[in-house]
């Protein structure tokens, strides 16, 4: 097994290392035959992030009064799956919410479409001080959407704003694992002060880092990054995002938002490299209903198809617009260590060892998925882990044993386990593989719990669960990418690992220079937190579906962060 795992990850790595080189949680599953499956629904509506500091006015999303249009242009319409938590960078956390935000917003940096490597956008330039610890960025001349300047300044209040405590950005950590001081601020240690960014004049900005990262440049155009327009939040508060109201720097500008239906976005005239823009009305379609997408995509109402249900994979292949190419993301489950009995780090081994990702991927998935040990993808520098046994049937005996370390010989007095998923058929289906190779070897029940996409975030967020379903798609090019929400107290560790050990090494890695001495430690901590600590059952390597006429449209490629640009789509 290992052999053969081998082979097929050395041609993952290649094909990642052809993209790294030159520069979602969202995914579909097919069904597989199972005993009776036990499963609560709950039903729920969106839920929304408290309200910032600087208002008390929370947001709200009215319903909008759609004029008829009577020539929308170029239009490109995007399946962008379940309905945005919010439009402000601070407040979301999500797939679907970053595709709109690329359109909407633009950071110090943007992204090359074909490479997904960062190139300049706010920023037309940038340097590093000798050590790697400290950036310059030199500002455009450039302005919002309405006409007012963007300035050094505003990037200082923004980057403050999502660090804020009192903004509670589910995403504020992810700053927190670049600047300096950031994280003692945003856990109310620290002032705002002794963050390192400064604005040295109106269109100069600086950054201090905790080490010499040599990826914190591609993790800039992240939306925990954005930039803000301070006068429309202060004028507006939490309403600044409504379309009425809306300011911002990118590409686009918002129209129209129509809740549980679609947010409509037009050219920004203000944007410095407007003429690069050539679609005339994008839309964002709100619905994960996969099926009603793909047939809609078929019937020539949608352009961008961001997902393929199981069960048209086989015939969508066979279409030239079908896209696939490896991602550099994990599908996963997380465990609730804090809680019995999953606290028993013997239950979590039975539990990962029980499961049978090959044939997850080729009975349920069916997309070409590559079976995963460890959280890491393969990618430049850096090799996944290995799995520790020869074959499945060794992997099954392995689980019995450590079941009956745990205390639960054969599955008897081990408690029914409940299994949380967000709404999508394709989750649904991997929950029931999960139950079932459960129930079939080691006698263990489950309950699967489904709630909707708002819902499901707060309480993983929150670690009000047993095991979780959890996807992680890289923000950078790094495996730090995949690590670092591990670490103790982290806001997206909701499964509520904690190993001193595992912390020190992955800070410790933040200030090594060497870049093989650094992926050493980083692989050191991998293999901790996975094969001594079990705090996760990985599943897969993503591979990304997509389906787009690229014989109408230009300027969509493939590229392993699954990022598309929208101000280089063209029709041809």
């Amino acid at each position: 097994m290992k052999k053969t795992l081998s082979i097929t990850l050395s041609l993952l790595l290649l094909a990642t290392v052809l993209v790294s080189c030159g520069g979602k949680e969202e995914e579909t599953a097919a069904t597989t035959p199972a005993a009776t499956t036990t499963t609560t629904t709950e039903k729920t509506v969106e839920t929304k992030a408290e309200p910032k500091a600087e208002t008390k006015v929370e947001e709200t999303v009215a319903e909008a009064v759609v004029e008829p249009t009577m020539d929308e242009g170029v239009k490109f319409v995007i399946s962008n799956g379940a309905e945005p938590q919010s439009l402000d960078p601070a407040k979301v956390q999500g797939v679907p919410e970053h595709r709109i935000l690329m359109a909407l917003m633009e950071g110090l940096t943007s992204i090359d479409p074909m490479t997904a490597d960062p190139v300049p956008g706010l920023a037309e330039s940038w340097e590093a001080n000798e050590d790697g610890t400290q950036y310059t960025f030199h500002l455009r001349k450039t302005t919002w959407s309405d006409g007012v300047p963007i300035t050094a300044h505003d990037v200082v209040y923004s980057w403050l704003r999502e660090l804020d405590p009192a903004t509670a950005s589910p995403y504020a950590w992810f700053p927190c694992m670049f600047l300096e001081g950031a994280q003692a601020y945003n856990d109310g240690t620290g002032t705002a002060d002794g963050v390192g960014i400064r604005a040295l004049d109106d269109y100069t900005f600086q950054m201090d880092l905790i080490g010499p990262l040599p990826y914190a440049i591609g993790a800039l155009e992240h939306y925990s990054f954005a930039v803000v327009p301070k006068h429309a939040i202060e004028k507006y508060g939490d309403q600044w995002t409504q379309p009425e109201n809306f300011v911002g720097n990118g590409p686009f500008t918002l129209k129209e938002r129509i809740p549980q239906s679609k947010i409509v976005c037009v050219p920004n005239e203000m944007y410095w490299d407007a003429d690069s823009v050539k679609i005339d009305t994008l839309e964002f379609l709100s619905s994960d209903d996969e099926n009603t997408n793909y047939n809609m995509f078929l019937d020539g109402q949608i352009d961008w198809l961001t997902n393929v249900p199981t069960d048209k994979l086989s015939s969508a292949e066979m279409k030239s617009s079908f896209k696939a190419s490896p991602q550099l993301a994990t599908y996963y489950y997380v465990f609730q260590t804090e809680k019995a009995p999953l606290d028993n780090v013997n239950l979590r081994k039975a539990i990962a060892y029980a499961i049978n990702r090959e044939d997850l991927v080729e009975g349920v998935t069916k997309a070409g998925q590559i079976p995963a040990w460890g959280i890491v993808p393969p990618m430049a520098g850096y090799d996944a882990l290995e799995f520790p046994f020869e074959d499945y049937d060794e992997a099954e005996e392995m689980a019995r044993e450590f079941l009956n370390e745990a205390g639960y010989p054969n599955g008897v007095g081990c408690p029914t386990l409940t299994v949380l998923y967000n709404t999508s058929e394709g989750h649904k289906q991997i929950a029931e593989f999960v139950q079932q190779e459960l129930k079939d070897k080691l006698n263990i029940n489950v309950e699967l719990v489904n709630k909707e996409w708002g819902t499901y975030l707060t309480d993983r967020n929150n670690g009000d669960f047993e095991i979780s379903r959890a996807g992680w798609v890289g923000d950078y090019q790094d495996p730090n990418t995949f690590l670092d929400m591990f670490l103790t107290g982290g806001a997206m560790n909701g499964g509520r690992y904690s190993s001193d050990i595992y912390d020190t090494l992955v800070k410790e890695a933040a200030t090594i220079a060497d870049p093989t001495e650094r992926m050493g430690v980083l692989r050191t901590a991998e293999d901790i937190m996975i094969n001594e600590d079990q705090a996760i059952i990985p599943f897969y390597y993503y591979i990304t579906v997509n389906m787009i006429d690229t014989d109408v449209w230009g300027g969509w490629y493939t590229n392993t962060m699954d990022y598309h640009p929208l101000k280089t789509i063209y029709k041809k």
